[in-house]
């Protein structure tokens, strides 16, 4: 089915209506053959009820992968990356959109190979543009880092916040023993800064939006900064990937065509969201998707391997992981560099790569010369 009739029939299902219709383990057409006739390949794909990973159901909305002849089957969205990976570790899915839960899941011996980004950079070693600091009215939290010192902050520990927390810290000249860290899901954090169980909430949009929006007085005091890489992967298997080479690059290809239409159509990918992620209020995933298309790069360089090698020795400081993380091991280039070969003209809006960071085919990751090619 085409794009145009897809969009169409996205267009007659509104509200809950298309979440029940539309996503529920499907998609519009089930049994519809692809352009000239072929049967379309099947595949299973799941992501995480989050704005940054929206790129995969809206990429189903608008037809990119119809035109590459997959009917993308996508899973229910998942709760965390933990829940995304088991079910691909389980087989119910061949594709998943995951994060940093990938280190820990790689080391617990789930085999994954990572074959692009849903989110980050492939032209920077840090991007953290979706990440925020939002501080409560009466916590006394500035502009300046060092007024983190002494105050409770809700962080989900382990993860990306987490991290960006460490930065930021590091930044500032403090230690984690001169702030509170409070371990807080995101969902819970609005109620937390309104009570006073935390003074300062640091999380991943469109959290920092909605929080500002519902608690009186919150305020967002910093945004992104370079402080961290961040990071996300879209992750299938190896014997996936070894089995099924044309249908991980079609995906890929898809994966990136819709990026550029959300990079060129911020506020038609933003009312797409709100169609994908249940109570999401339009004018909040319009500001979310501001910051979400910062960080579209579905490239593969030197700099994301950095990217993940960095995640991996923080995580491993805090005693979260093990330490010696193999990135090598886990990144499967060659499906998305054949797709930057032979479909430039979807990363032509991005910055280049640098050209010390280029990487081919067989390429092994050597932290200090990747540190060198990445600018920060």
């Amino acid at each position: 089915m085409g794009s145009a009739i897809r969009q169409a029939l996205v267009a007659a299902c509104s509200g809950m209506l298309l979440l029940a219709g539309c996503s529920d383990g499907s998609t519009v057409d089930d049994d519809v053959a692809g352009a000239g006739g072929a049967e379309p390949t099947q595949v299973k794909a799941g992501y995480v009820s989050a704005i940054d990973q929206v790129g995969l159901p809206a990429g189903v909305e608008a037809g990119y992968f119809d035109e590459e002849n997959l009917n993308v089957k996508l899973a229910q969205p998942y709760p965390t990356g933990v829940d995304a990976l088991n079910a691909l570790q389980a087989g119910e899915v061949d594709f998943v959109q995951v994060g940093t839960p990938a280190i820990a899941a790689a080391q617990k011996g789930i085999d994954l190979a990572l074959v692009g980004n849903y989110t980050g950079s492939a032209s920077q070693r840090s991007i953290d543009e979706t990440m925020a600091v939002v501080a409560g009215s009466k916590s006394g939290v500035s502009k300046e880092l060092s007024s983190l010192k002494g105050k409770k902050i809700g962080v989900s520990e382990g993860s990306i916040n987490h991290l960006y927390l460490l930065g930021v810290l590091d930044k500032a000249g403090l230690k984690t023993s001169d702030v509170k860290i409070v371990n807080t899901e995101p969902p819970d954090m609005a109620v937390a800064l309104k009570t006073g169980g935390i003074d300062v909430a640091i999380v991943w949009d469109p959290f920092p939006i909605s929080i500002t929006d519902s608690v009186p007085g919150a305020k967002e005091v910093l945004r992104g900064g370079g402080y961290i890489p961040f990071v996300g992967y879209i992750v299938t298997t190896p014997e996936y990937a070894k089995k099924h080479p044309e249908e991980v690059r079609r995906f890929l290809t898809a994966r990136a065509r819709t990026d550029q239409w959300m990079r060129k159509n911020p506020q038609d990918a933003a009312d797409s969201a709100t169609r994908w992620l249940p109570g999401t209020k339009k004018a909040v995933a319009r500001e979310a998707m501001k910051h979400n298309v910062k960080q579209l790069d579905p490239r593969f360089s030197a700099c994301n391997y950095l990217a993940l090698d960095t995640l991996a020795r923080l995580l491993a400081a805090q005693g979260d992981v093990k330490s010696g993380f193999d990135v090598g091991k886990y990144f499967d280039p060659e499906p998305i560099l054949d797709v930057m070969s032979k479909s430039s003209k979807l990363f032509a809006d991005l910055p280049p790569v640098p050209e010390a960071a280029g990487i081919e085919r067989g390429y092994t990751f050597e932290r200090g010369s990747a540190s060198k090619a990445c600018p920060s």
